[in-house]
């Protein structure tokens, strides 16, 4: 979802009402967060569709958002996590953001269309 507020040719109005959500509420995100974000800007930049001027910006703006990074991601991981992927399809990395939704209980924000499936077959609220 921070990607689709990056990068153009990925923002709708779906990805945007959810960055006004976080503006206002704020965010948990699983401790792979941050590297999925930078590793999809620099693929992003190796293909053209960005340069390191916008992947700056749009970083130093993700900075003043009050998105938490959750501590127990990894905890999980060989577990929940794991079992998770397994049950829906998922990677190990979208079945993270799920077993975080499911573990406190907050609703799940996502562009991809089979986390968001897993995520309402696990009676998950999914965000808009």
């Amino acid at each position: 979802m921070a990607l689709a507020w990056l990068l153009d040719d990925e923002s709708n109005e779906a990805s945007q009402s959810v960055l006004r959500l976080v503006a206002i509420n704020g965010a948990v995100v699983p401790s792979l967060w941050r590297l999925e974000v930078a590793n999809v800007l620099q693929h992003s930049v190796r293909r053209k569709r960005c340069d390191q001027a916008l992947v700056e910006r749009g970083l130093l703006r993700l900075e003043r958002f009050r998105i938490f990074v959750d501590p127990e991601t990894d905890e999980h991981a060989w577990g929940e996590t794991r079992r998770l992927a397994i049950k829906h399809g998922l990677t190990i990395y979208d079945a993270a953001y799920l077993e975080l939704a499911i573990r406190r209980g907050l609703p799940l924000a996502s562009c991809d269309a089979e986390l968001i499936a897993a995520a309402k077959k696990a009676g998950v609220e999914v965000v808009p």
